[in-house]
């Protein structure tokens, strides 16, 4: 099967009848004028080495390279190869909580928005890995399911906001459920959780299922974000614009804090290590350093059927053919008599 990398440049192949219109306008014209110079045996006395029978097939010879190079523009593709391709790596799914007590700017510009930072350059540094994001608050959510395309999972990074999950919370056990029943394949020696949180207001029996996680060979390394001082959560309009500081029902201003004591339970329990994100050091070289120490399992191999490039064959018949044009004379040899083609 025959395929174009750049198909179209074949359009280029319809002014190939526009130009053979062209010479034969040409040549029909030069005929005519020769007929009313003067007659065919005065023509051969003065012309007796013209040949309109090669200048027919230097036109020819011409017009078919022209083809054979626009061919070759258009990169014709055919033949096939089978290459096994194999992705050696971890599953790794990221955990981000989405919850009103993250957009608290005690890191700048925020909890939420310098997570997000921090997820993206763990991204950046991915080879090979498979990469899922699931956002939670009152309940989780897959934002992005395990995937080795990078671009979509930044994409789907970039739309994260707490918008996206009306129910209020940090529900990190449910998150953590969802994630451990959403890997696949059994080696868990290659799989990771990153919880990334405040660690606040949580609900369920998060000691209980970082266990079982981490029984289950499954490690999980948390990072808290936000400071362990309080400090007011801001609330913004539709436009996001910040009209005034969170408040509970008696007017007083809510204050949210990092509860680091929770995620490192969390960590501890699953066997993997708790990073605190300060405003001035990130820990993501750190995260991927453990990532890195990791098992690596290959992931299954997959056969691509790839088309092999031809559009040097068309090139060089062209250029052949254009060499054979500018060899051949448009006249006779000397000596040789001037045949007349104008008596029909």
């Amino acid at each position: 099967m025959i395929r174009f990398l750049y198909p179209q440049f074949l359009f280029l192949l319809l002014l190939i009848p526009v130009w053979i219109g062209f010479y034969i306008y040409v040549f029909k014209k030069k005929k005519s004028a020769l007929r009313k110079f003067a007659r065919i045996d005065i023509l051969s006395k003065i012309t007796p080495h013209l040949s309109l029978k090669k200048q027919y097939w230097k036109s020819v010879l011409m017009i078919t390279a022209v083809m054979f190079f626009i061919f070759s523009l258009a990169r014709p593709q055919f033949g096939t190869k089978m290459e096994v391709i194999k992705r050696k790596g971890i599953d790794l799914f990221v955990l981000l909580d989405v919850s009103k007590s993250m957009l608290a700017d005690d890191i700048s510009p925020n909890r939420l928005t310098r997570a997000k930072m921090e997820i993206d350059m763990i991204i950046n540094q991915l080879r090979g890995d498979r990469v899922g994001i699931m956002i939670f608050s009152g309940i989780p959510f897959i934002q992005c399911p395990l995937t080795v395309d990078y671009s979509a999972a930044k994409m789907m990074l970039e739309i994260i906001s707490p918008e996206l999950i009306p129910v209020q919370g940090t529900n990190i056990n449910d998150a953590l459920q969802m994630a451990r029943n959403s890997f696949v394949g059994e080696d868990n020696k290659s799989k990771v959780i990153l919880l990334i949180s405040d660690g606040e207001d949580h609900e369920g029996d998060i000691e209980k299922i970082a266990e079982e996680i981490g029984n289950e060979g499954i490690k999980i390394f948390t990072v808290g974000m936000g400071s362990t001082v309080g400090v007011p959560i801001p609330e913004f309009d539709g436009n996001g614009n910040k009209t005034g500081l969170k408040k509970d029902r008696a007017g007083n201003i809510i204050v949210t804090k990092l509860n680091e004591t929770v995620l490192e339970k969390i960590a501890l329990m699953s066997n993997g290590k708790y990073y605190h994100a300060t405003a001035s050091q990130n820990q993501i070289h750190k995260i991927f350093e453990e990532i890195e120490k990791m098992d690596k399992k290959d992931f299954d191999s997959k056969k691509f059927s790839q088309y092999e490039e031809r559009f040097y064959v068309p090139l060089i018949i062209g250029l052949i053919l254009l060499i054979i044009e500018s060899l051949l004379p448009d006249r006779k040899r000397k000596g040789k008599i001037w045949k007349g083609r104008f008596a029909q």
